[in-house]
């Protein structure tokens, strides 16, 4: 564009960007938790960043009513929009789910799981109660997806690190138990790697069971579908992800799913001036149907959105222009998965030929893909630097529980000293006894 043509506003609850592929090992401690998110400012130093949320978009007059952080909302006006809200957790209504669960969609949830799992440690290593000491060892999983199988294996891996320290803690003493509902895990590298994966995560003493729910978690007391309940204070949820909820608000067509509606060309269906990419968008699978799937869509993933970015600027663009846009067209190039430290699969596709690896080799194909895809090539040399250093120096184990709460300490010094009770007046007849006795 020229200088001066256009403002670009972005609009987010949060001032950056997160990595996901890279939370599992930022919860095992592998990379330091500064290096998987991005400061938004810094990366669009071009654009206007509002941090706050759209609470409703009126298409009629096209403009978006903006909350802020604080003070009241305000109409921000647009020419040209482009929804990229991205996908939350799926959950269920599963009693004692929203009390207990820990998510795995943000840093904050990864930095959560790494000092409750450290924590928990500490608990066990510190009581002689065996029911307090088996609740605490016990670790559940629920989901069996890249997610899921990512974060047991990374933490699993630091749980055993970890009990090297403790005199009273042995990985023996530990339960982890991944759940799905799925018949196998990590579908999307294949059947055979997703049998390999299960093998590998149940060599290391991972329970795994599969075609199983989780009905209830109150109080941490899991009740899974096929008869087994454990004692657990350590519930994680990677159940799959679905559209931001928010988008119902905004009038936009959706697909059967919550999905924003759109066409090959991005271009949300029936409008010219909106467009939608990522998580949040149901945008049909060109390669898919060409080869006689009518109903393929393109996945929910980083590499479809990362490509899809790319397209909807350009066509963005060519909407303010008056040029055609360019249909969206991407054949998978296939995936991968780590396992924990050196363990991984990888399914690569070239052409109509798959490649797939699996152990350390896979693993480095999985550090190499996502390093290498990782925004900025300031958080590419950190995040490389990490791991550089992690073959060197051992892995930390510090828990700092203390962050989720940090003015405690100092509230309790700060805080008034309570005033001292005035000795209690003596009831009427005790100072009737009294007077009786001295006289």
């Amino acid at each position: 564009m020229r200088y001066g043509e256009a403002t670009v506003t972005v609009v987010d609850p949060r001032s950056y960007m997160t990595y996901q592929p890279f939370l599992p090992e930022a919860a095992a401690g592998s990379i330091s938790p500064r290096h998987v998110v991005v400061p938004l400012r810094r990366v669009l130093p071009k654009a206007e960043v509002l941090t706050g949320r759209v609470t409703t978009i009126d298409q009629d007059r096209k403009v978006a009513t903006i909350a802020p952080l604080v003070g009241e909302a305000y109409e921000l006006p647009f020419d040209y929009l482009v929804i990229a809200m991205g996908a939350v957790s799926r959950t269920f209504p599963i009693p004692g789910l929203a009390e207990q669960g820990i998510g795995m969609k943000g840093i904050e949830e990864a930095i959560g799981l790494r000092n409750h799992v450290l924590e928990q440690l500490d608990k066990a290593d510190s009581t002689t109660d065996e029911e307090v000491r088996r609740k605490a060892l016990t670790f559940v999983f629920v989901g069996g997806g890249f997610a899921g199988a990512e974060t047991i294996g990374e933490v699993e891996d630091m749980a055993r690190d970890a009990a090297k320290y403790y005199n009273n803690v042995k990985r023996e003493d530990m339960r982890f138990v991944l759940v799905d509902a799925a018949d196998k895990i990590l579908p999307e590298v294949g059947p055979k790697l997703g049998q390999y994966g299960k093998e590998h995560l149940e060599s290391r003493g991972v329970e795994v069971y599969l075609s199983t729910s989780m009905d209830s978690c109150v109080d941490g007391h899991v009740v899974l579908k096929n008869g087994l309940e454990v004692d657990s204070s350590t519930i994680v949820w990677t159940a799959g992800v679905k559209p931001n909820p928010a988008l119902t608000r905004f009038g936009l067509p959706l697909g059967p799913r919550g999905h924003v509606d759109t066409q090959t060309t991005l271009q949300v269906q029936g409008t010219d001036y909106i467009w939608a990419a990522g998580d949040n968008a149901q945008v049909p699978d060109v390669v898919g149907r060409k080869a006689g799937n009518e109903n393929a869509w393109c996945p929910p993933n980083a590499q479809h959105a990362l490509r899809q970015a790319k397209v909807l600027g350009d066509n963005v663009i060519s909407g303010m222009r008056g040029f055609p846009q360019k249909e969206y067209s991407h054949a998978n190039k296939g995936a991968v998965a780590g396992l924990g430290l050196h363990k991984g699969v990888a399914m690569i596709v070239m052409g109509k030929m798959k490649i797939k690896l699996k152990g350390r080799l896979a693993w480095y194909m999985h550090r190499a893909y996502h390093g290498m895809a990782m925004p900025t090539f300031n958080r590419k040399i950190r995040v490389f630097a990490d791991w550089t250093l992690g073959m060197f120096l051992k892995r930390e184990v510090v828990s700092l529980g203390a962050l989720e709460a940090p003015r405690e300490e100092f509230y309790e010094a700060a805080k008034p000293a309570p005033k001292p009770q005035a000795a209690a007046e003596p009831a009427p007849a005790a100072k009737a006894e009294e007077k009786a006795k001295a006289s």
